[in-house]
């Protein structure tokens, strides 16, 4: 099972922005489609404190934001372990 959830919609182009760079950095993920399950939406919605934007994205089961957080992660050098290569 991947470290990295991201909880997204089929039509938003921030999470698409997300999973790419996840996919560009080889970091593996299991996307969460709250459009389409209504129990990944509540679990997003604990899991966030109540977030209502997407993509909201949790590293082995902690929040840490959306695409802007994963980011700055990744700049701040955070997210190094979790590469496969």
């Amino acid at each position: 099972m991947a470290r990295v959830k991201v909880y997204s919609t089929g039509t938003c182009p921030i999470c698409d922005k997300a999973k790419n760079l996840l996919t560009k950095w080889h970091i593996p993920y299991e996307e969460f489609r709250i459009d389409q399950d209504r129990n990944a939406l509540k679990e997003m919605l604990t899991v966030s404190n109540g977030a209502r934007t997407v993509p909201q994205i949790t590293i082995d089961g902690k929040w840490v934001g959306g695409f802007s957080e994963l980011t700055e992660l990744h700049m701040d050098g955070e997210l190094d372990e979790l590469e496969e290569r």
